[in-house]
């Protein structure tokens, strides 16, 4: 048995409904959902009726605004209670074709970043042998979630996707703490390899030594301009600020490198700052004073190498860069940007020549086209390598 209490408005304020069992359609007991406390179990939250339209899954724990279980919307409709989350075995496998067909990969832990630890990027069947997993569209658990309970998928539309491509996964345990360290195998031409996961990273094989602490930085928001008025210091990934500031008027990174987003959940217009002081926000080339959520960014020293193309997909014209690009048009005979190919390195786009404009953060990673690093338009005019100096 679990137990969840919906609640209409804000900070567990309005009409409330307490569910202690699946239910197909919420709709008689509240209008909206703005906040939930789960007490105990854990849940898959429904866009829709039966079990339909987008899914959220909620481990016990507190969330007082709907952005915080990264909710699209305060529609909630259906909800399930999830099997499985106890105990300490997980399996599950992944195919790169359907009907567990192609190259196989075998897990029993979190993965952050599906790119970084596997040869394909999309699945398009899988096995789940133990536990229950989520799937995300994004890498580091962003973007529409998937819920998989034990059973055999035969095709990504039978987890509730339209399209199989995805950036990370994890267990569902009944924790919100989800991160742990572990080994990590599965199975290419090559026969079976071995990764390392320290804390939700991955390294690349055991023999590489102490954990990467790309993982670890330090920022501190301040809510006026020149470091003043209340602040809050942050040392990694926040898919929501707002509790802790209302506005952002200066910034101070002290160490690793950062990419700020206007809105929760890693949306909205995006900022990439490096190590240093930033009295003001127009000194990030920010468009107002609103700072919601913040990552830290991976892959900033090393190895450099981006790839470019005309069209989706990787077709048409290409151009491979390993330096800062100021401005693309007189480098290349095209403006336009249709997909990319991230294969060292951290990379900041920029929509203007001479690094202006909106930012897109591009990391290690495919991008099959251009909403995918979240752009409204092809348009790039300059691009360069983000460097923790």
């Amino acid at each position: 048995m679990g137990k969840i209490v919906f609640f209409e408005d804000k900070n567990f304020q309005g009409r409330s409904y307490e569910c202690s069992s699946d239910c197909p359609d919420l709709h008689s007991y509240f209008s909206r959902c703005n906040s939930i406390r789960v007490e105990s179990g854990c849940w898959v939250l429904y866009e829709r009726p039966n079990y339909t339209g987008y899914q959220y899954i909620l481990s016990p724990g507190e969330y007082p605004e709907h952005q915080q279980w990264m909710g699209f919307n305060d529609s909630i409709k259906s909800c399930r209670s999830i099997k499985n989350v106890y105990g300490n075995s997980w399996k599950i496998r992944f195919y790169d074709r359907q009907d567990f067909a192609g190259q196989m990969a075998e897990w029993s832990d979190d993965c952050p970043s599906v790119h970084d630890a596997l040869k394909f990027r999309e699945f398009h069947s899988c096995v789940v042998m133990d536990g229950a997993w989520a799937l995300y569209e994004q890498p580091n658990y962003r973007g529409r979630q998937y819920f998989l309970e034990r059973g055999e998928y035969r095709n990504y539309t039978e987890w509730g996707a339209t399209s199989p491509a995805m950036g990370s996964f994890r267990r569902i345990t009944d924790s919100r703490e989800a991160f742990w360290s572990g080994e990590v195998r599965f199975q290419t031409g090559n026969g079976l390899q071995t990764f390392v996961m320290v804390c939700g990273a991955f390294l690349e094989s055991p023999r590489n030594g102490a954990p990467n602490m790309d993982s670890m930085g330090k920022i501190i928001f301040y809510e006026d301009r020149n470091f003043q008025g209340r602040c809050y210091e942050c040392n990694s990934d926040c898919p929501e600020l707002n509790t802790h500031l209302s506005r952002c008027n200066s910034v101070r990174v002290e160490s690793s490198c950062w990419v700020l987003y206007e809105r929760p959940n890693y949306m909205g217009s995006q900022y990439i700052l490096t190590k240093g002081e930033f009295p003001d926000y127009q000194r990030w080339m920010g468009y107002n004073d609103s700072i919601r959520s913040c990552r830290i960014i991976r892959n900033t020293s090393g190895m450099f190498k981006v790839r470019v193309y005309e069209r989706p997909e990787f077709s048409g014209q290409m151009l491979e860069c390993a330096e800062d690009v100021a401005n693309l048009p007189d480098r290349w005979r095209f403006r336009e940007v249709h997909s990319a190919q991230v294969q060292d390195g951290a990379w900041v786009f920029f929509e203007h020549p001479n690094y202006r404009g909106h930012q897109y953060l591009l990391e290690r990673g495919e991008y099959r086209r251009f909403n995918e690093w979240g752009a409204m338009h092809p348009n790039v005019g300059s691009f360069r390598r983000i460097q923790d100096f």
